[in-house]
């Protein structure tokens, strides 16, 4: 395989489309020097900008019934022309990870999910656009499903023997179906842990219950404080990979990249998952070897995302009211009233 020509794995830079207006700011896509293809979304829904997995993925919440539509750029940035396979796969959130299908393995969402183009053969250098629908089913049952849309570049073995060449690149669907308002996304961070590898690495767990409706992919970072002579440390970022499905229980790891005193240390640790936001802190000390045991983190309920979107809204109705009322007031008699 020559992994200089074409890269391979899940692109998590994009931009959503919707079905309603639609800012055109598409997400700036990360490729290898040496070139490759890529895919991306082009478009994200006004109402979901300030989610930073928005414009990652496709993740939307529809009732039974519904049809959303989704513009898919692909593009080669390689010297030589592609032929691509374009279609839609199963996915699933197994032992705590984001899982693509073999193949072309089907599952329920992705035979909702329909192409204009199967094929797309691209010049060097050149772009593309697939048009992506997602048709809900009348008689769909509630909860949440993922697949992946995929770019796909094969090349046939050699004559004589050899290994055939597949790479491919993606766009992951999260689509939560059922009536009214999509399921809020929710997590508690339930403890921390400290241990150390056998080669000598510091590590810091963090236990997390997806107590939302959505599946999290979860990142963050962590920072020491008040150690040994009042040491400070961090940030260490958190490990990516760890996918939640609603209701599940898992750890994320903080690998921290310079050694550091046994401690004790206070531990504060920041998680998210698009517009979900978490911190929470404990005391914790580095074991001479293995892991120590867990200890509680104490949640910082000072900043909830979720509360202060609602509390703006709240208070920019009061600044409306207030205004209206006062442009009403001011009216010189006999020009009437606003209904």
């Amino acid at each position: 395989m020559r992994p200089c020509e074409i890269f391979v794995g899940l692109l998590v830079a994009g931009a959503l489309a919707s079905a309603a207006g639609t800012p055109h700011r598409p997400a700036p896509v990360t490729r290898p020097p040496e070139g490759g293809i890529g895919i991306r979304l082009l478009e994200a829904p006004v109402e979901a900008r300030a989610d930073a997995r928005a414009w990652s993925y496709i993740v939307d919440h529809l009732a039974p019934g519904s049809v959303i539509h989704r513009r898919v750029e692909v593009f080669n940035t390689t010297r030589s022309p592609k032929h691509l396979s374009i279609y839609a796969a199963a996915a699933e959130i197994r032992d705590r990870r984001f899982q693509f299908g073999v193949d072309h393995t089907p599952n329920e969402l992705s035979t909702w999910t329909t192409l204009d183009r199967h094929e797309v053969i691209l010049a060097p250098r050149a772009r593309s656009t697939v048009n992506a629908t997602i048709a809900v089913p009348d008689d769909a049952a509630a909860g949440e499903r993922y697949a992946v849309i995929w770019a796909e570049a094969a090349k046939a073995a050699p004559p004589g023997g050899g290994v055939a060449e597949i790479n491919r690149v993606g766009i992951r669907i999260y689509l939560s179906v059922g009536r009214g308002n999509a399921p809020a996304s929710a997590f508690t961070i339930d403890s921390l842990t400290a241990q150390r590898s056998p080669d000598g690495r510091q590590t810091v767990l963090a236990r997390v219950h997806n107590t939302g409706g959505r599946a999290l992919d979860l990142g963050g970072d962590l920072k020491l404080s008040d150690g040994p002579s009042r040491l400070n440390a961090g940030p260490f970022k958190i490990e990516t990979g760890t996918t939640l499905a609603p209701g599940d229980f898992g750890s994320v790891a903080a690998v921290l990249d310079e050694q550091v005193p046994d401690g004790p240390w206070r531990a504060r640790i920041r998680l998210e998952s698009g517009l979900a936001k978490r911190t929470a802190e404990a005391t914790i000390r580095f074991p001479a070897a293995g892991t120590a045991r867990p200890v509680r983190a104490e949640m910082d309920t000072s900043y909830h995302p979720v509360a202060i979107l609602a509390l703006g809204a709240f208070l920019s109705a009061g600044v409306a009211v207030t205004l209206r009322l006062t442009r009403r007031r001011r009216r010189p008699r006999g020009e009437g009233s606003d209904v």
